[in-house]
């Protein structure tokens, strides 16, 4: 289980470390969805404990016992919703990449200073 907390640490620093030191737009992208990724995995790492199982109610699953016997469904809710505001915030800074370099034929974030003061 430490392994997973260390997996998910690991891709969140390797994401902040592309994100500061890199100056082509798309690779800083790509570190924020790498961080994003540490994130999730560490969301999903919390959210588990040995010995249960899914939050599905059947057969196998006693209503009385399911209290004792399944994990929390919220971390796992809230992982996929991560998810789906991840993958929509990337599109939209990558359409806002793709614009600017129509316009300035440059994907290095130094060469724009417009709204800068």
């Amino acid at each position: 289980m430490n392994i997973i907390f260390l997996i998910g640490f690991a891709l969140m620093i390797t994401g902040f470390w592309g994100m500061l030191t890199q100056k082509n737009m798309i690779k800083i992208i790509l570190g924020l969805a790498i961080v994003e990724t540490g994130v999730q995995l560490i969301m999903v790492a919390f959210g588990f404990i040995e010995g249960r199982t899914a939050p599905i109610l059947d057969s196998a699953v006693p209503v009385k016992k399911a209290v004792e016997m399944i994990v929390d469904p919220v971390p796992q809710a809230l992982v996929l919703t991560a998810i789906v505001i991840g993958v929509a915030v990337n599109a939209l800074a990558l359409t806002f990449i793709i614009k600017m370099y129509q316009k300035k034929k440059s994907l290095n974030i130094t060469e724009y200073r417009d709204l800068k003061w």
